[in-house]
């Protein structure tokens, strides 16, 4: 069963810092493309930040230079595990949200679109106050 779970949201004021963790099992294979993605209340959903396993990132807007994402598979265990995470600095009121983890389809090798990725976790909160 692919299990998608995020960790490391919270309360933190502007300027901060937090760091989104997001650990993926259950995969048959290793997931080439991993991102994150946020939704505001009121707003549609958007990219944050995707990387793939040739380490090519790519960001929103809103988020570069201020954010970096990684990835880290383990090949250890006999389904695919993986840790993502997102370093976000330099927090802004903006930035609060729900934050989720994807990985995209098998075969996919890169997109920042969120109807390419197919598993998706429950999500964690972040929220930036002044």
């Amino acid at each position: 069963q692919v299990r998608l779970v995020e960790s490391g949201g919270g309360s933190v004021q502007a300027g901060g810092s937090l760091t989104l963790s997001c650990a993926a099992s259950g995969f048959s294979y290793t997931p080439y493309v991993m991102g994150w993605f946020r939704q505001a209340p009121g707003k549609e959903r958007e990219v944050v930040a995707v990387i793939n396993d040739r380490r090519n990132t790519g960001y929103g807007d809103s988020v570069k230079t201020r954010f970096t994402i990684s990835k880290e598979n383990d090949y250890t265990k006999e389904n695919a595990n993986t840790i993502l995470s997102l370093q976000m600095n330099s927090l802004k009121v903006e930035d609060t949200a729900m934050y989720y983890c994807a990985a995209a389809g098998k075969g996919v090798r890169w997109s920042m679109r969120a109807t390419d990725f197919s598993d998706w976790g429950q999500g964690t909160q972040v929220t930036v106050s002044t």
